[in-house]
């Protein structure tokens, strides 16, 4: 079962939770950016939470399914459209063979996500199939996907035994312009002055175009450290907002580096990860101040959400046929 790739689109790879294990190493963990709106695609198609799916940025793809799949497409709306009609977002749709999926203008957010019933057939790397694009390893032969591939996939179940799924929508994400984050405070955060910390949690920043895969560049107010010498680097983490000598935050994200030797003020807790996944370039970007215990909760409500928020019905034969 495959599916010809007529465009490629801007930027699409397949991406799955990453490849833990082997920071270690000097090996990025990689995986989904938005990974609630990648784990929800997979349950409305009758996948595991984690298997892969494809991750397109802005510009979608153009699909031609050469076989009948049930699919669902989550995260930003990138205007998806199945033969010139409408494709309904955060809920599982069967199409048939021939069918061509395409993308428009991005309505909200910038990445979406398709899973298919089934996966897709690439093979794990290091126990992931996501691509990393910098060592060009997983995903599809290491690289986004170009004009002209073939991209195979497994076939899932029927659509009788899966049944219509939805999204509960008060649970949909919203994705603005303007985007609050919860942080925690970061592992150095006692080498910035009380008057630079209070600037950091109160001030605008904006999403510089710089920013990619591996970390959101910031530009506003000017956040200068305290220091009387270098840092040694140590470990990153996943939202480590780093501060390099210009004062202008980073946010690390999937693909980050597995050390770094700027400081680090705050760390994006993982629940909030995938709002700011979803930023634009030019979206402005405000940290609030936020406890180990809140974050905790966070990510449990938000597991919790995708346990029990999605909804799943038999369906009617009119929907079948």
């Amino acid at each position: 079962m495959t599916v010809q790739v007529i465009k490629g689109g801007l930027l699409t790879t397949v991406q799955d939770m990453g490849r833990h294990g082997h920071q270690a190493f000097g090996m990025p963990v990689a995986g989904a950016m938005d990974t609630f709106s990648l784990q929800a695609a997979n349950l409305l198609v009758g996948n595991d939470p984690s298997a892969a799916a494809l991750e397109i940025t802005l510009v979608g793809p153009q699909l031609r399914f050469l076989s009948t799949a049930i699919i669902a497409v989550t995260g930003g709306d990138l205007s998806p459209v199945v033969d010139g009609n409408p494709l309904p977002m955060w809920e599982n749709v069967l199409i048939e063979a021939g069918s061509l999926l395409t993308f428009g203008a991005p309505r909200s957010g910038c990445r979406a996500y398709l899973a298919v019933d089934g996966g897709w057939a690439v093979e794990p790397v290091m126990g992931s199939r996501s691509t990393y694009l910098r060592g060009q390893i997983g995903g599809y032969q290491g690289r986004a996907l170009k004009d002209g591939d073939t991209l195979p996939h497994h076939r899932g179940k029927d659509f009788n035994q899966i049944g219509y799924r939805v999204m509960q929508a008060e649970w949909v994400p919203r994705y603005r312009a303007a985007v609050s984050v919860r942080a925690i405070e970061g592992p150095q955060v006692d080498v910035f002055s009380a008057a630079m910390r209070e600037r950091f949690f109160t001030a605008d920043f904006c999403v510089s175009l710089l920013s990619d895969r591996m970390g959101y560049r910031l530009e506003g107010p000017s956040i200068q450290a305290v220091m009387g010498k270098e840092m040694i680097s140590d470990a990153t983490a996943l939202g480590a907002v780093q501060v390099p000598p210009d004062g202008q935050p980073i946010v690390l994200m999937a693909d980050r580096q597995t050390t770094g030797g700027y400081p680090k003020i705050a760390t994006v807790i993982t629940a909030d990860i995938p709002l700011l996944a979803q930023a634009q370039a030019g979206h402005r970007i405000r940290f609030v101040p936020c406890t180990l215990g809140e974050a905790r909760a966070a990510l449990r409500q938000q597991a919790e959400v995708l346990r029990s928020r999605i909804i799943a019905r038999r369906p009617s034969p009119a929907e079948v046929s």
